[in-house]
């Protein structure tokens, strides 16, 4: 299944735009590939404000946000993967979506998480409990 991330952020870019609100990024600048301004980057992550007066050359596909903005006076290129994005927002009034969870989210995960089975035992080991809050909840569609 293909990631519904970037269908998603598309969707909330143009919604935002539509009502007149400023569109905002939340970034986890430690992943591979993200290319922000690390001056501004705090405790890893970063906001960024994608309004199209605040950013030139504004490219969104599936597997990218590019731009060019200004940051203290200096131009710079920025590239956000989709696995990199947290959230997308309207400033005014913290109306959007956060990521994480989504169907397709499987193709954005570096590592396999691997299912914890029930154990009838009375003791459960404490990497299975690791294992298991590593997990994250889907849905399934059953017809």
């Amino acid at each position: 299944m293909k990631p519904s991330r970037p269908y998603i952020v598309k969707a909330l870019y143009e919604w935002l735009l539509d009502s007149d609100l400023t569109p905002h990024l939340l970034v986890d600048a430690t992943q591979e590939n993200v290319t922000v301004p690390h001056q501004f980057v705090e405790d890893g992550q970063i906001v960024m404000n994608i309004n199209p007066s605040a950013v030139r050359d504004f490219y969104m596909d599936d597997q990218a946000v590019s731009f060019n903005a200004r940051f203290s006076g200096q131009p710079m290129d920025v590239y956000i993967p989709m696995k990199a994005m947290l959230a997308i927002y309207a400033r005014e009034n913290g109306q959007g979506m956060g990521f994480g969870g989504e169907p397709g989210v499987e193709a954005y995960l570096e590592a396999e998480l691997t299912e914890v089975e029930p154990s009838d035992e009375v003791g459960v080991s404490e990497d299975k409990v690791e294992k298991s809050k590593a997990k994250r909840p889907a849905l399934k569609v059953v017809k």
